[in-house]
């Protein structure tokens, strides 16, 4: 991911799924673009930046990886290769994209903590992309799921119930017109988030790489890869 810059393409070349994962009966996942080594410098500064001043703070990693969030959802892991196989179908459709980045944003995750990312312009391609994405995933999505159902619960209950809900609501509130394509660069005290935001940022362009799902991990970080497909012009 962190070499060669490739485009969402129609060649697309599926590899395999990683290890099996733990047979609980819903699992929580997250449906993501890859993002290129362009976006991949800017989250890795952003990211530095955020540990000095939140030491606590997760550093991106296999665990911790950034992304584009398409769709996240709770499936019967029972149908996980379903989902993949209706998925494969609308990533082979895709068009080629380019983004634009153009600011710094973050969401509350609770207490005095927020989890901040870089947001890029919602173009027409990358809605009707997600679109496509959150039809093909309909037919196996559950309404809600366990704490288990992610890789592992977060210390503080309040967490795990507003994660579980943002995830059961994802489609209301996250996609088509509500729609903010972001990569997650790490979490910091809001007050130190404030101040940043109103910081100047200098926009950029970048594209995804790839596609992949991912088990859901703490933050709504993509945790643990499952599937992903190399995504060629």
């Amino acid at each position: 991911m962190l070499c060669s810059v490739a485009m969402l393409g129609r060649n697309v070349h599926a590899q395999p799924a990683s290890p099996a994962i733990d047979q609980s009966p819903v699992i929580a996942i997250d449906i993501l673009l890859e993002p290129d080594a362009v976006m991949l410098r800017h989250c890795e500064a952003n990211n530095a930046r955020l540990l000095k001043a939140y030491p606590k703070g997760f550093a991106l990693d296999a665990t911790h990886t950034p992304h584009i969030t398409m769709l996240q959802c709770f499936v019967r892991t029972a149908d996980l290769d379903k989902v993949y196989a209706a998925e494969e179908k609308v990533f082979a459709a895709a068009n080629a994209m380019k983004l634009d980045a153009f600011k710094f944003y973050y969401i509350p995750a609770g207490g005095a903590l927020g989890v901040a990312g870089i947001c890029a312009r919602p173009s027409p391609e990358i809605v009707k992309l997600q679109a496509d994405i959150i039809a093909a995933a309909k037919p196996f999505t559950v309404e809600t799921g366990p704490v288990g159902a992610f890789t592992a619960p977060m210390d503080d209950p309040a967490s795990n119930a507003a994660f579980i809900q943002y995830v059961s609501t994802f489609e209301q509130k996250a996609a088509g017109e509500h729609f903010n394509p972001h990569v997650s660069t790490g979490t910091a005290p809001k007050d130190y988030l404030d101040q940043m935001l109103k910081e100047p940022f200098e926009p950029f362009t970048f594209s995804p790489t790839g596609a992949a799902v991912y088990h859901l991990g703490h933050f709504g970080t993509a945790a643990k890869k499952l599937k992903e497909w190399d995504l060629k012009p």
